[in-house]
């Protein structure tokens, strides 16, 4: 894909039918979940931004929250690639000029899949185009299908590209194989199909700072409880404030002491500051090791300065190794 100049606006985001909606009318709606906006998702952003370059008017993304499976089936919650706010914040970056975030809830799910084209993406925003994958479907029991949707376009005039499945060396590239990599830890096969390296968001919560008596001072991030990454060690990146910052991360419960509930620890490099309060980015480098209970207290110091002496060793591979974010205007 040929990199775009980004908009000279600030991206727009529009939740529901908020009087604001009319900003993002007439545009070409790239349409989907985007949980990851993986490469496969960037295809069909692509195919938008095309769209609206031939036809001279915005692109935007038309995306839901909460993720659909977390109301269809409350009982098995997703492993969410992205929340809401760092979903919204790759789109962001990706050259669209805002986003309609729909509530998805039993009403919405009840919708035909004619009465979101005709409320929806005729009635509200009034596109001139939209864009799908190959794999999207709508409406209530999915009965709207990429087909469904081109006839639609048909009737009510706006024309339909259908981005084709998207593979990485045999490997599909979907939200679904991407999770998968990442519960084994594999996050550099993770950051081959997102297009980036993953990474959470969060603010530093205080620990119980535990890693000061061992040298290893950390800033500490509690992840969604569904988060299903490996537990283990990790090269990370940490973004504070705009300056990247490289470390090495634990994500697990701490078996050598406690057992608790799974946090993310962060040891930043050749940094002395107080991070506590602060929101930050962590992006996952380099797998190093499983979580592992030691015996001594030692002889975890030691192996925690192996794994720092690797990975900073990982981050010298990839020095520039961090997503593209972008500014969210409401």
């Amino acid at each position: 894909m040929t990199e775009r100049p980004k908009p000279t606006s600030p991206f727009v985001v529009v939740h529901d039918d908020a009087p604001t909606v009319a900003r993002l009318k007439g545009a070409v709606a790239a349409i989907g979940n985007f949980d990851g906006v993986h490469r496969g998702h960037r295809a069909v952003i692509e195919a938008a931004l095309s769209q609206a370059d031939t036809i001279g008017t915005p692109a935007i993304a038309v995306t839901f929250e909460p993720h659909p499976r977390n109301v269809l089936r409350p009982a098995d919650p997703v492993f969410r690639l992205t929340g809401e706010s760092e979903k919204l914040r790759l789109l962001a970056a990706t050259g669209l000029s805002g986003a309609l975030v729909l509530t998805f809830d039993a009403a919405f799910a009840a919708q035909t899949a004619e009465e979101f084209v005709t409320r929806t993406l005729v009635g509200r925003l009034g596109i001139q185009g939209a864009t799908i994958g190959f794999d999207f479907h709508f409406g209530h029991q999915r009965g709207g299908s990429p087909a469904f949707l081109a006839e639609q376009g048909h009737r009510y005039g706006f024309s339909v590209d259908t981005a084709p499945p998207l593979e990485d060396e045999g490997r599909p590239v979907s939200s679904s194989s991407i999770r998968a990599a990442l519960t084994e830890g594999r996050v550099v096969e993770a950051a081959e199909l997102l297009g980036y390296p993953w990474f959470v968001s969060g603010t530093v919560i205080k620990g119980d700072q535990r890693g000061r008596t061992l040298g290893f001072p950390t800033a500490n991030v509690a992840l969604d409880p569904h988060c299903g990454l490996k537990h283990g060690i990790y090269a990370v990146r940490i973004g504070v404030g705009g300056v990247m910052r490289d470390g090495v991360a634990s994500f697990g419960t701490r078996p050598t002491f406690d057992n608790g509930a799974p946090l993310l620890e962060v040891h930043v490099f050749d940094f002395a500051g107080d991070l506590y309060g602060t929101p930050v980015d962590v992006a996952f480098i380099g797998w190093i090791r499983p979580e592992l209970k030691f015996d001594h207290v030692d002889a975890l110091v030691r192996r925690m300065d192996e794994d720092a002496r690797l990975a900073r060793a990982a981050l010298a591979r990839a020095p520039r190794a961090f997503p593209a974010l972008g500014k969210v205007s409401a």
